[in-house]
């Protein structure tokens, strides 16, 4: 027997995908460029270590890998929100919480920290504001009577 489909048969249809909110995706997107900066200061941290010249290598290289394995958090929840599972709405406002405190830090250093305090706090409070936007939590599929269970 042979599992070929005629020719004339007509081809499987496609199963309709709705489509994401603007919202979900602009804080999918928001969250994925938190993560990439993450990951591309542990990189950097760690080629320090590696081949410059810090005052400790050991920290460096530490710190370093401190920052990728950190970096997985926004990355995999950038992911999920992509993909529209409920799941990630969780991980990416822990991450937009803990971005808070940390612009708080380098605000607080003053000089040219201040622009990028400036740029990690606006992100964070904006990814909040996405992703408790009834659309976004509708689409992710938490609703009212979601929640009370």
């Amino acid at each position: 027997m042979s599992k070929k489909q005629p020719a004339n048969a007509p081809a499987p249809a496609a199963v309709p995908t709705a489509a994401l909110p603007g919202r979900l995706t602009a804080a999918a997107a928001l969250t994925a460029l938190e993560g990439l900066a993450l990951a591309g200061l542990g990189l950097y941290m760690l080629f320090v270590g590696i081949a410059g010249d810090p005052d400790s290598p050991q920290q460096a290289e530490t710190g370093g890998i401190t920052l990728l394995a950190l970096a997985a958090l926004p990355l995999v929840a950038a992911r999920g929100l992509r993909l529209g599972r409920r799941w990630s709405r969780g991980p990416a406002l822990i991450t937009q919480l803990m971005a808070l405190p940390v612009a708080w830090t380098l605000y607080s250093t003053g000089g040219a920290m201040i622009a990028a305090a400036v740029a990690l706090a606006a992100a964070a409070v904006a990814v909040v504001a996405l992703l408790v936007n009834p659309t976004a939590t509708e689409a992710l599929g938490i609703g009212p009577g979601e929640q009370a269970r």
